[in-house]
């Protein structure tokens, strides 16, 4: 597929808007797949290009955590092993199954995020004993998000911080981190799915994939210097503006 030159620099922006976005508070593809989709491309290979393109924003976002120890990765190993085969099982399964239910309630839950943590503005500001033993939370929420990821997508990242928030007793700012890398795991998978089904388009991918590496290493930077308060406006905004867009894609 031949796209004029002018899109690039257009993918190049977009990409550096998702990645600052993708790396603070989830929702990136909110501006990447309209963009994809204006260009022309089919449905499909919009859906795979953007899986290709935030990989090097959710890449670059979680080195970052990792690197700033934010996250250790050991730590977190359990937890992408288990996000991996979850994915792997929702990349298969969307083939087989109808994704309807989910469009239906997905929504819903997302807004009750939104309205729980607009109700209480302490969540995620501070540490706080976890309700989970740490591997049962990974073998849990590793295989039920990764295989939503895998399957589905929309809201991934903020039902990941919310889960390391009340589950392991996380603060926002390091529930932000976990989530990145386990969203960069699920991220793979699908885009070696779409891969295998000719559905990527390397050029538009590249394009934005360049512009997610600004966008992440700027964003996830602030997030470790500005912290929790910076990251609470940000995420409940994309928490809202994705419910309004699944709501708009079920009910229009």
């Amino acid at each position: 597929m031949t796209l004029p030159p002018w899109v690039y620099p257009l993918f190049f922006a977009g990409g550096v808007a998702a990645g600052w976005v993708d790396s603070i508070a989830g929702g990136g593809g909110l501006i990447t797949i309209p963009i994809l989709l204006w260009a022309g491309l089919p449905a499909q290979v919009a859906l795979g290009t953007n899986k290709f393109q935030s990989s090097f924003g959710s890449v670059t976002a979680a080195s970052h955590y990792v690197r700033r120890g934010v996250v250790p990765l050991a730590d977190a190993l359990p937890g992408i092993l288990f996000t991996l085969a979850g994915a792997a099982l929702g990349a298969i399964a969307v083939q087989l199954i109808s994704g309807a239910v989910m469009n239906g309630v997905i929504p819903f839950l997302l807004l009750a995020i939104a309205v729980y943590l607009l109700f209480t503005p302490s969540l995620g500001g501070r540490p706080s004993a976890p309700n989970f033993p740490r591997m049962t939370f990974y073998a849990v929420f590793g295989l039920a998000l990764g295989f939503y990821d895998g399957f589905f997508g929309p809201g991934v990242g903020s039902f990941w911080a919310i889960a390391f928030v009340l589950g392991l007793g996380f603060d926002l700012r390091t529930a932000t981190g976990y989530t990145k890398v386990m969203n960069f795991t699920s991220n793979v998978v699908s885009f070696v799915l779409f891969l295998a089904g000719g559905q990527v388009l390397f050029g538009a991918g590249l394009a934005m994939g360049a512009g997610e590496i600004i966008g992440a290493a700027v964003g996830s930077r602030m997030v470790i210097r500005r912290g929790v308060k910076f990251i609470r406006p940000v995420f409940v905004t994309m928490v809202i503006l994705t419910t309004l867009k699944l709501l708009y894609n079920r009910f229009s």
